[in-house]
């Protein structure tokens, strides 16, 4: 039995214009009413999502946000942190010595603000995150503390040749994942929105049996393929919707809400 459902943002429950369409919010509303956990995941931290969520209405006591691609599961009032997996400042030198010797751009974040590193060229983070604290940081002063990502924030047309000739010794180091067509991420090797969600279902007495999740890119495969129903948009990824239990209609056709209202027929009567 379906219990709770996590959802991506960008390309999966927000449309073209980064927006959670009428249809979408009243059938997430209307489901949380009725006792489903809807669980927002994403790469960004609670704050820069945090209008999304009021929304919805996932402001209750026992509503959380899967936040940095799983990194980190937080109560969305008390915004105690319910788990939380990163990495050490030397745990990033592979990537620091890549970038460095690449001259590629590259923000670090903690699991409250975002370091910009001002050794390298600029990134385009600032304009795709909100509602967050950058700071200007060199390398050499960037604190020791624990670290939920770093991420090269690039045009497209300059990141998609750099991910291709991406050095094995990175890919075997992080967990490296594309999450926009700007932005590639890199993670604590074990952390994915999965591992996150696994923490929330054991919270709540509840397993991957009784979840559903939505998504369309890279950096949510693990949640589609351990959900019971695990479904993928219509604009998804080729290798997202191959391990898919269903596909839907794109997010700029509420997809999100197109499955719901057939698979939760009865509850939303």
């Amino acid at each position: 039995m379906i219990k709770m459902i996590a959802l991506d943002l960008d390309n999966t429950l927000l449309n073209s214009e980064k927006e959670i369409s009428q249809r979408n919010e009243a059938v997430l509303k209307k489901l949380h009413e009725r006792g489903i956990h809807v669980v927002l995941c994403t790469g960004r931290p609670i704050n820069a999502i945090w209008p999304l969520i009021e929304q919805l209405g996932l402001t209750r006591p026992d509503d959380y946000t899967i936040t940095f691609n799983g990194g980190l599961v937080v109560n969305n009032v008390t915004k105690e942190h319910l788990f939380e997996l990163g990495m050490q400042k030397a745990d990033l030198q592979p990537l620091f010595d890549f970038v460095q010797r690449e001259k590629i751009p590259l923000d670090v974040l903690d699991f409250d603000r975002v370091y910009e590193l001002t050794d390298q060229p600029g990134s385009i983070y600032r304009s795709v995150l909100k509602n967050i604290e950058f700071r200007d940081t060199k390398l050499a002063d960037l604190p020791e503390t624990t670290y939920s990502k770093a991420v090269m924030a690039i045009p497209a047309e300059r990141l998609a040749p750099i991910i291709a000739d991406l050095p094995d010794e990175l890919k075997e180091h992080y967990h490296a994942v594309q999450s926009q067509a700007m932005i590639m991420e890199f993670l604590p090797q074990h952390v994915n929105k999965s591992v996150g969600l696994k923490a929330l279902l054991d919270h709540f007495g509840e397993d991957f049996s009784n979840l559903m999740s939505f998504g369309d890119a890279d950096n949510d495969l693990e949640m589609i393929q351990d959900a019971a129903q695990g479904i993928v948009m219509a604009n998804g990824l080729p290798e997202v919707k191959a391990a898919a239990t269903a596909l839907t209609d794109s997010n700029d056709d509420d997809g999100v809400a197109t499955y719901c209202e057939r698979y939760f027929a009865d509850l939303l009567k």
